[in-house]
């Protein structure tokens, strides 16, 4: 039976939707309706898997976040939304929040060695839209390598909210990773990113030419990136191609071709114009 639902700003669908065709209609001037069907089993509670997101960040600085729970009461509410929004099996997440903390604690220490504007450990955690992004991404991960993709998704598109750095969570970043300024920063779900890389606002790592669509579902579409590699601001690597190790690649560069290691790619310098404006 079709069900007539306005579409309005659902953070999470109503419970009695059916998982049989239905029909949305956008509330606009012209009315238009589309059949889609809707996997119910999908349909998760945002807000409460972003409240999940925040108790993990309590959970993980302790010291940092001024907030009268305890740390038991974080862990126990970080457990109650899991389970009821997430997955069932805490267990699997649980025992690799250790980890998680030993890796954002060299992404912390690496973030700092590396900006001279960094004032402290705790300004990194408080106000850094890099580190941010890259805590909600490590979390995020961990969830998607569990099989909870799209709740995996719903906590690295906050973080693209909040800070416009998009990282999807099935990239692969390695530690320590240090993200500078971040704006206009994209991720894709093959990527794999080297240890010790730095990552300015404006790069993409991405995908070519995505015509096939759910075709390439399953396949490496996004660039590898070795070790110790330095990506300046607003460069764009695209598809399954390789960069070395060691390796920078200077402003605005457009790169589809693998980089060995040990090189340095930067565009030719631009001829300047300098007028007398008399």
């Amino acid at each position: 039976m079709e069900k007539q639902i306005i579409f309005k700003r659902y953070l999470a669908m109503p419970n009695n939707l059916q998982n049989e065709k239905i029909v949305v209609v956008f509330p606009s001037q012209e009315i238009k309706s589309v059949e889609i069907k809707i996997d119910k089993s999908k349909i998760l509670n945002k807000c409460e898997i972003l409240d999940f997101a925040k108790e993990m960040q309590m959970i993980l600085f302790p010291n940092v976040f001024d907030c009268e729970c305890s740390f038991a009461d974080h862990s126990k509410k970080a457990k109650e939304l899991y389970i009821d929004n997430i997955d069932k099996d805490w267990d699997s997440f649980n025992k690799q929040i250790d980890k998680l903390k030993e890796e954002l604690f060299e992404d912390i220490k690496f973030t700092f060695d590396g900006d001279p504007a960094a004032n402290g450990y705790e300004e990194i955690i408080l106000t850094y839209p890099g580190f941010l992004a890259t805590t909600y991404y490590r979390i995020a991960h961990i969830i998607y390598g569990l099989g909870n993709k799209i709740a995996a998704r719903i906590i690295s598109e906050q973080a693209h909210f909040l800070t416009g750095i998009d990282i999807n969570p099935g990239a692969k970043i390695g530690v320590p990773f240090f993200i500078d300024h971040g704006t206009g920063i994209v991720i894709g779900e093959t990527a794999i990113v080297g240890n010790n890389v730095k990552i300015y606002q404006g790069v993409t790592l991405g995908a070519m030419s995505l015509s096939k669509g759910q075709a390439l579902k399953n396949t490496k579409r996004h660039p590898t990136i070795g070790n110790n590699v330095t990506i300046y601001a607003g460069a764009s690597i695209l598809g399954d191609i390789i960069i070395g190790d060691n390796v920078i690649i200077g402003s605005n560069v457009f790169l589809t071709k693998s980089i060995s290691a040990n090189h340095k790619v930067t565009l030719e310098e631009p001829k300047l114009n300098v007028i007398n404006k008399k």
